[in-house]
């Protein structure tokens, strides 16, 4: 069953549908966005729960689009990419389900939001490397607009412009990066896996690769709010729709992660072998100063999107380990952070449709107003410290291991303390400002989450505590795949490689 091809249209059918529907028809306009998203997610487990361990690329939908060009139309699935697969269409179902924060040109806003998942969910299943790019324009460019048209606050208009700028650099910059593996690997096919087959059999010059490889680095690393190009992520999410909040932080800012794994890494080894030590310092940047810059906040909104960016350090520095056990790691907490952003997002934005303001210094005594959004929100923030039990504690733990057998001591000592310390530091002090205390003032008309948000937001919860206590159910089908990776990457020692790892 081509499972990936049904996941990837149906947002997309969603919303042409949606475009026919008159713009006053709002409850169906809803309706076809969450059902869309909702048979996306029903997919998308299928597929999950029946993919192989060790069975190479399934659900595989190949069409040749312009065979000239050796361009196709590849959707398939491995060990690293099923796992965000599901976890984007956990999320697109969560943030379809709270986009009724959205009053007024709704029609046009549902038809975006389709767009946008349609074009994530795409980017993440393609194998072919221009459908890959295209589908991640596709996502981006109806972020800048959902900002834009339906953001909120003062700065609306400067944190659209902002996130435009970097995300578009970032972006041009990896296609820069992407032409040069394809023009430089001499192949005839836009095919990912051809491209790895024809790099792994002639290698690209080893100088090609000395530009090629930091052209994809801090490509995919502005779209991933790489430090010091990270300041558009904090303001851009505290502008945007809790929808589009919801999607960009939890599954689009993915992309570039996933792309250095899938392409950038396997494509110019010698390239990330020399870059890869610098990627570490960069993301203990991450870890330890957004990590202070989010202690410092007093907006709940700015302090998850600033904890956002430093748990990005997690990620990087698995990267950048380069050893198996830190790839899978790097992948589990894309995975968690994917649904812990989704979560928190969706609490933040009913909580400032309840109150108008996400001023924490006025929202003590949530959880005996809100009991329901409350816990949600402490066991987010519980969460958001890496606690035993939820799904970032396993990814965090195994990165820290990677790094350290990797050779980067310091860099792992200095960015545990990062974590255990500063994030548990900011994290504590919004548990005490916001669910506990006094009763704030904003809370005299304030309403708990409705069945509908409850159930969607209560779906990301329930994943990260799975994917938390049982791991393997990740591990198992992203190991086999990123050993391929690293013998790509260290051709000349694959047992010393595999002896690391794991």
């Amino acid at each position: 069953m081509d499972w990936l091809l049904i996941i990837v249209l149906l947002p997309l059918f969603a919303a042409a549908a949606v475009g026919f529907v008159p713009g006053s028809q709002r409850r169906a306009i809803r309706g076809i966005t969450i059902g869309a998203s909702g048979l996306s997610l029903l997919c998308a487990l299928i597929a999950f729960c029946s993919f192989e361990v060790g069975g190479g690329l399934q659900f595989e939908t190949k069409w040749i689009w312009v065979e000239s060009l050796g361009l196709h139309f590849h959707l398939a699935a491995d060990g690293i990419n099923i796992g965000i697969i599901l976890m984007g269409a956990i999320v697109a179902f969560s943030a379809a389900c709270c986009a009724d924060d959205i009053t007024h040109r709704v029609k046009e806003f549902h038809v975006l939001l389709n767009l946008m998942i349609g074009g994530i969910l795409g980017a993440f299943a393609s194998m072919d490397l221009f459908f890959f790019y295209f589908f991640h324009e596709l996502a981006l460019v109806p972020t800048f607009i959902m900002i834009g048209v339906w953001g909120r606050g003062a700065n609306r208009n400067y944190a659209t412009y902002k996130i435009t700028l970097y995300l578009s650099f970032g972006a041009l910059l990896a296609l820069v990066g992407l032409i040069g593996v394809y023009v430089q690997a001499g192949a005839k096919s836009f095919s990912i896996p051809e491209l790895i087959a024809t790099v792994q059999a002639t290698p690209i010059d080893e100088a090609a690769q000395q530009w090629i490889f930091p052209l994809l680095m801090f490509g995919f690393g502005i779209l991933v709010s790489l430090w010091p190009f990270h300041t558009w992520a904090p303001l851009g999410y505290g502008a945007a729709p809790t929808a589009t909040a919801m999607l960009h932080a939890g599954v689009l800012k993915k992309f570039g992660l996933y792309g250095l794994i899938r392409v950038a890494i396997p494509m110019a080894p010698a390239g990330a072998q020399s870059w890869l030590g610098v990627l570490a310092w960069l993301a203990l940047a991450n870890l330890l100063y957004c990590g202070l810059v989010a202690v410092r906040q007093k907006d709940l909104n700015q302090l998850i999107g600033n904890s956002s960016v430093a748990h990005m350090g997690f990620i990087f520095l698995g990267i950048a380990s380069l050893n198996v056990i830190g790839l899978t790691g790097a992948v589990l907490v894309m995975i968690a952070h994917g649904l812990l952003a989704a979560l928190a997002f969706g609490l933040s934005g009913h909580l400032y449709r309840q109150t108008g303001s996400l001023e924490m210094g006025r929202m003590g005594g949530l959880l005996r107003q809100m009991p329901l959004a409350g816990s949600a929100l402490l066991m987010a923030l519980l969460a958001g410290c890496g606690l035993p039990g939820f799904a970032n504690f396993a990814g965090e733990v195994t990165v820290f291991f990677a790094a350290w057998a990797a050779g980067l001591k310091t860099v792992t000592v200095i960015a545990a303390w990062s974590a255990l310390v500063i994030g548990g530091l900011y994290m504590m002090r919004a548990i005490r400002a916001i669910l506990h205390g006094p009763l704030g003032g904003d809370w005299a008309k304030a309403a708990d989450l409705r069945p509908l948000i409850a159930t969607a937001l209560g779906l990301l919860l329930a994943a990260l505590l799975v994917f938390g206590f049982a791991p393997g159910l990740l591990a198992k089908r992203i190991e086999g795949d990123v050993e391929k990776i690293v013998r790509l990457a260290k051709p000349s020692q694959p047992q010393a490689t595999e002896a690391t790892g794991r």
